[in-house]
């Protein structure tokens, strides 16, 4: 409990257990995963906060990492302080306490935190500890639910914690599996992820079953449509359908229109030819997006879009199969653009269209919680 000499900072403590229902819950694929306790905050100043946790990592190969991670959430919409250590990454196989020092303001309302898994590997996690300065300037600890975490893992759940980074979402990651362990030196227990099968999306190298050049292509393209994929597959109908404003797209609509795209470079490369009629009626709407398109790309689960689009790259990678790097070199009759700067094409408008899809995230609000969370009071 905080002392009543604590004037600068209204601290209101959110744990959300393993009995408290879940917004939505969802299983993903990506390299990553990450767990996230939640707290309230109101300051009238700047004010330091310090995480810290002891963490061990054991992995074979060269990629995994942890970190332990915090974020602000500041009342005007915005990110305050984010740090996730990816740029000091944790790969010790000893136990050893890490921290995080940060510093929030007078729009600080959230503070979340907890730890982060990367790639392949098993990671460790125990004695979680919270401080906030008071106003003489001394830290003082805060309440952090299931620290240590002798209340153990069940069903994938960690008691105290959620999966994922969400305030309202639990996010489970099939590549990562997590567990109680006990700790060598005593009968404490620590918590365990162990990631496995994840490959390295960071490095672009030459595809097997393709000529150089056409394997170093389709590597980009995968990455670049991994990433797309990644920053969606968490949304839900909500999000999916949110219209920023009345001559914006929706999420849904966009990764619709990539489809479609891509759909029209496959016919212009590989047939030289445009869409037919049946194309045209089955994707010239997506293609062109606008008023029409708003109306029609509504109501159904990113899960829809996605099928979709996974649906016409692995066309594109079969036909790229089929080529090689010559054909690259290629000018379609009529054209200015060779194949090769037709596909760069199609890497380009994804990429374009990755970036207005994060900003539109970013512009999502938040949805009501009907959870009535406790708040704990401290007197001014």
């Amino acid at each position: 409990m905080f002392s009543k000499t604590l004037k600068t900072i209204v601290v209101a403590l959110i744990f959300i257990s393993s009995t408290i229902a879940i917004s939505q819950t969802k299983k993903v694929s990506q390299s990553w995963t990450s767990f996230t306790q939640s707290i309230k905050v109101k300051t009238n100043k700047k004010t330091k906060f310090k995480l810290q946790a002891s963490v061990r990592v054991n992995t074979e190969g060269k990629d995994g990492m942890a970190g332990l991670w915090i974020r602000v959430d500041n009342t005007n919409g915005e990110s305050g302080f984010f740090d996730n250590m990816m740029d000091r990454p944790i790969t010790s196989n000893q136990w050893d306490v890490y921290t995080i020092e940060g510093e929030m303001d007078e729009h600080a309302k959230t503070l979340n935190f907890g730890g982060i898994c990367v790639y392949n590997g098993k990671f460790y996690f125990d004695d979680f500890e919270l401080s906030i300065q008071n106003e003489k300037g001394q830290y003082e600890k805060i309440t952090v639910d299931n620290a240590r975490f002798e209340n153990q893992v069940k069903d994938e759940r960690i008691p105290g914690w959620r999966r994922g980074i969400g305030k309202n979402k639990e996010i489970f990651v099939r590549e990562f599996s997590v567990y109680s362990k006990k700790r060598t030196n005593d009968d404490s227990f620590s918590l365990m992820f162990e990631g496995k099968g994840i490959k390295n999306g960071a490095i672009i190298n030459t595809e097997e079953g393709y000529t150089p050049q056409v394997g170093t292509l389709v590597a980009m393209l995968n990455n670049l449509s991994k990433r797309v994929e990644s920053a969606v597959q968490n949304l839900d109908v909500r999000e999916t359908d949110h219209l920023l404003d009345e001559k914006a797209n929706r999420i849904g609509a966009l990764v619709m229109h990539l489809a479609a795209a891509e759909a029209y470079y496959q016919v212009f490369t590989f047939e030289n030819r445009g869409f037919n009629k049946e194309e045209k009626e089955k994707w010239q709407l997506g293609l062109d997006l606008g008023k029409e398109a708003r109306e029609k790309f509504k109501g159904k689960p990113i899960e829809y879009y996605l099928n979709i689009y996974k649906e016409v790259r692995k066309k594109t990678l079969e036909e790229l199969a089929k080529r090689n790097d010559e054909w690259l070199e290629q000018i379609r009759p009529g054209s200015s653009m060779n194949n090769h700067f037709a596909w760069f094409h199609v890497m380009e408008h994804q990429s374009s269209h990755l970036g207005q899809i994060l900003m539109l995230k970013k512009r999502i609000p938040e949805e009501e919680n009907d959870i009535k969370l406790p708040e704990e009071k401290v007197d001014n």
